[in-house]
């Protein structure tokens, strides 16, 4: 039996449907249920559940051989993992966003441009490969306050529909990513279970290009 790691939350609820229609319903409803380990009725696949954050942590270390992960959340982490398949729900925008004025207020800026956002390692690594000196506040709620209230200048978050931004008098400054949930497999264990693995692709890639 292959363990899959899925993080709880908004791609949970996406990803169920598409695991059932791939033959891997669980045995309960994975949404409602407080187990962490759940099989499914097959009995090829055994679902740990998991926060979204630390679902890549968990494949990378052999906990589970196989997960689904968001894009943006495999950005931040940087962890060493297979991405076989993009699995097209979740999908979102990481991007740049602040006041619409403020690249007019950076031009005479001495010191480092300042940064608000929940993923700190995307943040620095895209003003880097910029040459922009940046200095990056991790914050945990909403980051958009960040940057109307003057903590920073710029916000890096994943945006779906802009509202947010908008409401707040923010616009999208440039777009880093496109992101989707996306299949992710350790390393290892696509040689050591390579055919079940497969096995696992060929069946969730059916139902992805099937709806």
């Amino acid at each position: 039996m292959l363990r899959m790691a899925l993080p709880t939350g908004r791609t949970l609820k996406q990803a169920a449907p598409l695991l059932e229609k791939a033959g891997y319903a669980p045995v309960e409803s994975l949404s409602e249920t407080r187990k962490l380990l759940v099989p499914s009725k097959c009995g090829r696949l055994e679902y740990l559940l998991v926060k979204p954050v630390d679902t890549p942590l968990y494949i990378e270390q052999g906990v589970a051989e196989v997960g689904i992960c968001g894009k943006d959340v495999l950005m931040e982490v940087g962890a060493d993992l297979l991405e076989p398949l993009d699995l097209g729900i979740s999908r979102c925008r990481m991007v740049v966003a602040g006041r619409p004025e403020i690249e007019r207020r950076l031009d005479n800026l001495l010191s480092p441009v300042r940064v608000a956002s929940k993923f700190p390692r995307v943040a620095q690594n895209h003003f880097r490969k910029k040459g922009t000196p940046c200095t990056v506040f991790k914050l945990s709620g909403s980051v958009e306050i960040g940057a109307v209230l003057g903590l920073s200048h710029y916000i890096v978050d994943i945006v779906e529909t802009g509202t947010t931004l908008k409401e707040n008098g923010l616009v999208v400054h440039e777009e880093i990513a496109e992101c989707s949930a996306r299949l992710a497999v350790n390393r290892a264990a696509w040689y050591a279970r390579l055919a079940e693995l497969r096995e696992l692709l060929s069946n969730l890639k059916q139902a992805v290009e099937g709806d």
